[in-house]
């Protein structure tokens, strides 16, 4: 069992395809992290089912292909939380021991590959049910996007700790 969990942060990229007069219509438009938070509850929903799929207990911790690494990352799992009023992306990797800068920097390239080609793409094209059409949450952006560990969060953020108002989530 893990001893020790590392949180990875980085940006969402969400859009949405308005219903119009004939069904969804072709034109779409990019929700603002802050503007989503009204749909944390659904994009949860949507990822806990998506995460029903894993055949195993350690969620994309399986598909770490370097051995010293995997061993050391017992589960990671993606998520969403509110961070200061705005929506963010979340993997949660549960670590059986600590991990040294370089397997650090490795995880995160993980992470980022999962969010870009991997199980983030595929999460992408799914659509979250919203009254006035459909949204779609990309855990991958081409701009302005990079990942920051849990501390560098909380040094960014003077409300960021548990049990604070704007926190959500997991």
């Amino acid at each position: 069992m893990a001893n020790e969990t590392m949180r990875i942060f980085f940006p969402l990229k969400i859009v949405t395809y308005p219903l119009g007069e004939h069904g969804l219509e072709d034109n779409p438009e990019e929700i603002s992290a802050v503007e989503v938070v009204a749909y944390e509850d659904a994009i949860l929903a949507a990822i806990a089912k998506e995460n029903r799929r894993f055949d195993n207990d350690r969620g994309l911790a399986e598909y770490i292909h370097d051995e010293a690494l995997n061993q050391k990352v017992f589960s990671l799992y993606p998520s969403v939380e509110i961070v200061d009023g705005e929506l963010w992306g979340i993997m949660t990797a549960g670590l059986k021991e600590s991990l040294s800068g370089e397997e650090t920097a490795e995880l995160l390239d993980f992470v980022t590959g999962q969010n870009s080609d991997g199980w983030g793409e595929m999460f992408e094209q799914r659509s979250i049910k919203k009254p006035d059409g459909g949204i779609y949450v990309s855990f991958w952006r081409d701009k302005n996007y990079s990942l920051k560990l849990e501390n560098e969060i909380k040094n960014d953020s003077p409300d960021f700790g548990y049990g604070n108002p704007v926190m959500g989530g997991m």
